[in-house]
């Protein structure tokens, strides 16, 4: 009976029942390959080994990724072959294995890199989630993730629920992100020091949404007072208003410039060093990448 998030649906999966991440337990992938549009320190020159797995429980109501949110594309693969793809994307030259969304196939993925890993692959693993995982299923991993980069979207419990249907998101997210720190520890970058690659530690990030500006200022009060320098803090202006959110009228633009603004001048106030922002047009939809199955 599946309990891998806080949605509990006890499903059970292994017999061909899906719950609120509409999946079974067959792995289902929707995209893999060289992604160049993390944070620097992830992406770096070559690229990160994005491995984009179908599913989500989730489901906000803005997600840039609705394709493989609803699990309407992607290909079902054997755990073999995830591992495959792991050395396949090394061999890429791929700064690291970037597993996007990945909570709901937690512990077929802990097989597929204990099988990696024994049979010799090197590159850090970055677990890429929106922190609505069971924390104790992150625990399971402890040892095998090299980095975390998990979303924190809300303080707020009426958004949460109105946004990602979850009111209990922050209160999840908040026990996630301390057992997420507690496995990595404070951040370790290669011999280029911070100007290089991440080579262990958190990077929170929170996407400021058109009208939210004061939870958003929350958010990333709560992350600095409570870890400080142990992780660092990604303020995203790169919400981009698809046609899903043409039933929220309040989400249906893009964020002004002012409004991201004021959220990085209060970060800098507050006293945050360890960061990225975002500059430029990135709020595109050519910035999300096509679900095509490659690599799969």
């Amino acid at each position: 009976m599946c309990t891998l998030c806080p949605r509990n649906c006890a499903v059970s999966r292994a017999d061909g029942e899906t719950g609120v991440c509409g999946q079974t337990n067959e792995l289902k992938v929707a995209r893999a390959a060289l992604h160049y549009w993390e944070e620097p320190c992830i992406s770096g020159k070559e690229g990160s080994g994005t491995v984009f797995f179908s599913g989500c429980s989730l489901h906000c109501v803005f997600c840039q990724n609705e394709q493989i949110a609803n699990g309407t594309v992607g290909k079902i693969i054997t755990i073999e072959r995830l591992a495959e793809i792991f050395f396949e994307l090394q061999q890429q030259g791929a700064n690291n294995i970037n597993l996007v969304t990945p909570g709901h196939f937690i512990p077929q993925i802990r097989e597929a890199l204990l099988l990696a890993k024994k049979e010799g692959l090197q590159i850090p693993i970055v677990y890429n989630t929106g922190s609505y995982e069971a924390t104790e299923a992150l625990r399971s991993l402890d040892g095998l993730i090299d980095i975390y980069l998990p979303d924190f979207k809300y303080m707020d419990s009426t958004l949460s629920k109105k946004y990602s249907h979850a009111a209990d998101y922050a209160k999840v997210a908040k026990e996630n992100i301390k057992e997420m720190v507690r496995q990595t520890g404070t951040p370790v970058f290669d011999e280029n020091g911070e100007d290089g690659l991440l080579k262990r530690g958190t990077v929170v990030r929170h996407l400021t949404l058109p009208g939210c500006l004061e939870d958003s200022k929350a958010v990333i009060r709560y992350l600095y007072e409570t870890y400080g320098n142990q992780i660092y803090i990604s303020i995203m202006n790169q919400f981009t208003p698809l046609a899903n959110v043409e039933a929220f009228p309040e989400l249906n633009r893009k964020i002004k410039e002012e409004e991201y603004e004021e959220l990085v001048d209060y970060a800098i106030g507050l006293g945050v060093e360890q960061g990225f922002i975002q500059e430029g047009e990135t709020a595109k939809e050519s910035f999300i990448p096509d679900f095509d199955c490659v690599g799969v």
